[in-house]
């Protein structure tokens, strides 16, 4: 693989966006958010497409986004949504794949009650919950590698550790 991408894998409220603009600052390179990337191009926000459109369209926007970045993306750390591998198990053909795992309990701590409003599939957390644990298999299967994401500088020091094998 030559593209030399870093993809941030993890459910919602994992880290992955705080850690990639971190981490592709450190690394002098750029970074993407496939959410910020629909978002943008849809011109409404992830929580509205859901309402308007559906869960299902919102997929077919990933992995549409998701052919974009496996075809001209090359040397970006690539924040991805948390359902993107679960509906697009090539993610590894677009980069090294490191999955940011955090206990459910953690994830919970670290969100605030609006960031939960946000995030359409977390209006039931017994729901969120099952969705984590089902997610969570198919991230440590699709992961070139697995970081427990405890504390941000020791995360971005592991990736950049990993990336300089």
């Amino acid at each position: 693989m030559s593209s030399n991408n870093i993809i941030l894998t993890g459910f919602m409220g994992s880290g992955k966006s705080t850690i990639g603009r971190r981490l592709a600052k450190e690394l002098d390179t750029y970074f993407l958010d496939t959410d910020v990337l629909i978002e943008t191009f849809e011109n409404m926000k992830i929580s509205d497409i859901f309402e308007k459109f559906g869960e299902e369209k919102f997929r077919e926007m990933e992995k549409r986004c998701f052919e974009w970045i496996k075809k001209d993306v090359k040397n970006t750390v690539i924040s991805v949504g948390g359902g993107l591998p679960v509906f697009v198990p090539e993610i590894k053909e677009a980069g090294v794949v490191i999955y940011l795992k955090v206990p459910f309990e953690d994830i919970l701590k670290r969100m605030n009650k609006e960031e939960i409003k946000k995030r359409p599939l977390f209006q039931d957390i017994e729901k969120a919950r099952e969705l984590f644990e089902k997610r969570d298999k198919i991230y440590e299967k699709l992961a070139d590698y697995i970081i427990e994401n405890k504390d941000l500088n020791k995360t971005i020091e592991k990736i950049k550790e990993i990336m300089c094998k």
